[in-house]
């Protein structure tokens, strides 16, 4: 019946995170032990403190519709913690709390897209970012970016890139898929040659802020000239292990918050109370209190490395933030593995899956077809045996 349905979902492509993930459920179910590294998912469960706000917030009733663009202490919350951690003074017109962080991409998307508008997608990028932009009529332009620049666009990548039609650039730091965290000076590059197109805005995915294993986080809206420019998106779901309470929101110009509020009005309403009442107990507390989830990523950043470091063909680098590691198995391609072909990345990640039990994600979902996206999400006890079966399966 797929005749009945739009051309706007006949071309939309799957979630391949979230196909990779059913499978893996699917072959669980018919008795198969599988491990799975697909999704990115901190396997924590949510500090104590956010839980007894959320209690608190039932206990109070808060169970009528909440404001379309959230709760105004939540957004004062919100402001406090860009100020904090960013160094970024954004008024609460400024801020527009949504059903996560995807749906705060999909509103900007929304808002700001003309058909044919071009957006500069730096590859690898996280695997919605493109039909995102195409669901708003835009076209997606990637930039291919390798192991050997650590998955960061440069400047004149960036410059060769904009056209007439170049409407926004989209980036993540830390990166998901490939873990990258791009430097002040790297950002201030990029930012230079922007300042010569004052036509191009950007989103800048900051999802993964504190789960960063080098010294601070840098956000463009706070580099010269690109405050007005920038839409800041971020989210608890990653660093506070609340993925399940779908809280994301942006820092923006407060015309593009007053659009995204205006389209949001008609798409789902406000978020979640209760959980946006948690969030206010998760962004008004100390980074301090959820440091022991950081550090764990940390030690599990450098446990993974050190055993993918043992299987021939895996060119890794030395990701500094999220929780995935991106190695590039293109060495692969063209070999016989149990009888298979394996011809591209997606053929590596469904033999990792049937052959070693491993559910991974293709990295052509992300734009690089010579990788796939490992998630170390997961217990040592989990990524050791992973990691083992992968090695056996390879030999």
């Amino acid at each position: 019946m797929k005749q009945f349905l739009s051309d706007r979902i006949n071309n939309m492509a799957t979630s391949a995170t979230l196909a990779m993930a059913a499978k893996a459920r699917e072959l669980r179910q018919e008795g198969k032990d599988i491990i799975g590294l697909s999704l990115g998912e901190p396997d924590f469960n949510i500090p104590e403190f956010i839980r007894e706000a959320a209690k608190e917030a039932i206990d109070q009733n808060y169970s009528s519709y909440s404001p379309v663009d959230g709760y105004g202490d939540l957004k004062q919350a919100i402001s406090r913690k860009f100020a904090r951690d960013n160094g970024l003074q954004y008024g609460i017109d400024q801020i527009v709390v949504s059903t996560g962080a995807k749906q705060s991409l999909a509103n900007v998307a929304m808002v700001m897209l003309n058909e044919g508008d071009e957006v500069i997608l730096p590859a690898p990028y996280w695997v919605s970012y493109s039909d995102i932009v195409k669901l708003a009529g835009g076209v997606p332009v990637e930039v291919p970016t390798s192991i050997d620049t650590d998955f960061k666009m440069t400047p004149d990548q960036l410059r060769e890139a904009i056209t007439p039609r170049t409407k926004m650039i989209w980036y993540s730091s830390p990166c998901n898929p490939s873990g990258s965290v791009y430097s002040k000076p790297e950002l201030e590059g990029l930012a230079a040659v922007l300042r010569e197109h004052p036509g191009i805005f950007v989103v800048s995915d900051e999802i993964y802020e504190h789960i960063n294993f080098r010294e601070g986080h840098v956000s463009m809206a706070g580099l010269e000239g690109m405050y007005d420019r920038t839409i800041t998106v971020n989210g608890v779901s990653k660093a506070y292990a609340m993925t399940g309470w779908r809280i994301g929101f942006i820092g923006a110009p407060a015309w593009v918050a007053k659009a995204c509020t205006k389209f949001q009005g008609q798409i789902t309403s406000g978020a979640n109370a209760i959980a946006q009442r948690a969030t206010i107990a998760a962004l008004d507390a100390p980074i301090e209190k959820i440091r022991y989830m950081i550090d764990k990523f940390h030690e599990r950043r450098d446990l993974i490395l050190e055993l993918l470091g043992e299987i021939p063909g895996f060119n890794l680098n030395v990701p500094e933030g999220a929780f995935y590691v991106f190695p590039d198995i293109s060495s692969y391609f063209g070999k016989t593995l149990g009888g298979k072909t394996i011809a591209n990345a997606s053929d590596f990640a469904l033999y990792l899956l049937e052959a070693a039990g491993v559910a991974t994600v293709t990295g052509e979902a992300f734009g690089n077809p010579n990788c796939i996206r490992i998630s170390y999400a997961a217990s040592e006890e989990e990524i050791r045996e992973a990691v083992r079966r992968m090695q056996e399966a390879l030999a």
